[in-house]
């Protein structure tokens, strides 16, 4: 498992290495910089070649690109995520102050998913080809056809806007929490729910159906097993075996979702300050953003991974080898 451990570790690093390079190749291959977004908005006019200089000097920008990627992967090693090139605020404290609200929305729709997610599955799965089976196939087929901002315009002019349930955007307050507003929590969450959940349950319903149309399954209920205890000791513990990689896979998903989420909600979290710094060509704080978001992808691929080899002795033998 150690070894396992160290690999799966190594693999992460050299990733996050890949990310980081493609995100600063595509940084210069951009056609202005952070001196020129700061010149056009203070002085409002073109800049001049020398007051260009001048700030990109300043900023450290006149450097050749090779040095000042070694910088900032330098200073990223030792926990100092640099200084905003546009606000000079640490970006570090930037990413922090927006990370929490997203992260309060990526906690809540986790919350909901899972037990969403096996409810229906195990739902459906259950009885093959019933009533419920259809529709929970036909919904979460409809969910996943349909994009996430399509689905969030629905859900604002239909729920907001025409019968007034609930705020058509999610804006707080400076220093307010989004836990002491859960109203305006109730449509992004949904949202992100109908764009997570689909391909789960459709997983768990597959899993659920092949284990109830299996011989040991049908020689129990001869001999008398009920169907909630065949459910529960037998066809539950193989629906979340199998769950736990297409669950990690929407949770990962979520980053994405979010980002639409955030954007059409006028939700305060991390996705707007990092389209804000994309613009202003702010390279450490995209950065440190993406090398985010890349590592949680990564842990929760790992727990996934970690997850499943504690769940299932067949995994543990391909991946380990018989060893622990």
């Amino acid at each position: 498992m150690t070894r396992y451990l160290l690999r799966r570790i190594g693999g992460g690093i050299g990733v996050l290495f890949v990310v980081a390079l493609v995100v600063f190749g595509l940084f210069e291959a951009l056609d202005s910089d952070a001196a020129a977004v700061v010149l056009s908005r203070d002085g409002g006019g073109d800049p001049s070649p020398e007051q260009l200089a001048a700030v990109r000097a300043e900023l450290g920008l006149d450097r050749p690109a090779p040095i000042r990627f070694l910088d900032w992967a330098g200073d990223f090693v030792r926990g100092d995520l640099g200084t905003s090139l546009v606000s000079g605020r640490p970006v570090g404290e930037v990413l922090l102050g927006r990370l929490g609200n997203s992260a309060v929305l990526a906690v809540a729709t986790t919350a909901l998913l899972v037990p969403t997610m096996l409810c229906l599955g195990l739902a459906a799965g259950a009885r093959p080809g019933s009533r419920l089976d259809r529709a929970v196939s036909a919904a979460t087929l409809v969910a996943e056809s349909l994009p996430s901002f399509v689905s969030g315009v629905i859900l604002v002019a239909t729920v907001a806007l025409t019968f007034r349930l609930l705020p058509a955007v999610s804006l707080l307050p400076t220093g307010v929490s989004a836990w002491q507003r859960p109203e305006v929590l109730v449509l992004p969450v949904l949202c992100l729910l109908i764009g997570a959940s689909p391909h789960p349950v459709r997983v768990i319903r597959a899993q659920t159906a092949d284990v109830m149309a299996s011989p040991y399954i049908e020689t129990a209920r001869l001999n008398g097993v009920g169907r909630w205890r065949l459910l529960a000791r037998h066809v539950a513990p193989n629906a979340v075996s199998a769950s736990i990689h297409p669950l990690a896979g929407s949770i990962v998903g979520l980053i994405g979702g979010i980002a639409v989420v955030e954007t059409l909600f006028a939700y305060p979290g991390l996705s707007q300050e990092l389209l804000r710094a994309i613009s202003a060509r702010d390279f450490p704080f995209v950065q440190s953003a993406a090398m985010l978001m890349a590592g949680v992808g990564l842990v929760v691929y790992l727990i996934a991974d970690l997850l499943t080899l504690a769940v299932s002795p067949r995994a543990r033998h391909v991946v380990l080898g018989g060893r622990s």
